[in-house]
């Protein structure tokens, strides 16, 4: 499973419970999704720092990947990654 998935099953998962808690208060139910929303997002900025930094490391990779393969695709475009094995076409 993916960390970004993980990720956010988590954080859906804290949202759920804190609403759970807050079921049992009494109070308008609009303050109550407001301070679950509150509370879930601070808690899982101390309990899902695992998965937060390995979901980060994972949109990197994939941003360098993308870069890396935009860079190839221009110069290729350009006619600068030809092989000289590889002949070109023909004037």
């Amino acid at each position: 499973m993916s960390a970004a998935v993980k990720y956010t099953l988590g954080r859906i998962g804290l949202f759920v419970a804190v609403v759970a808690a807050l079921w049992l208060v009494e109070m308008n139910i609009f303050l109550k999704l407001m301070l679950a929303l509150a509370f879930s997002a601070a808690l899982s900025f101390f309990l899902l720092k695992g998965w937060r930094d390995e979901m980060a490391e994972e949109m990197a990779v994939a941003a360098e990947r993308r870069r890396a393969e935009k860079e190839r695709l221009r110069s290729a475009l350009a006619g600068e990654d030809q092989d000289p094995e590889t002949p070109g076409p023909s004037n």
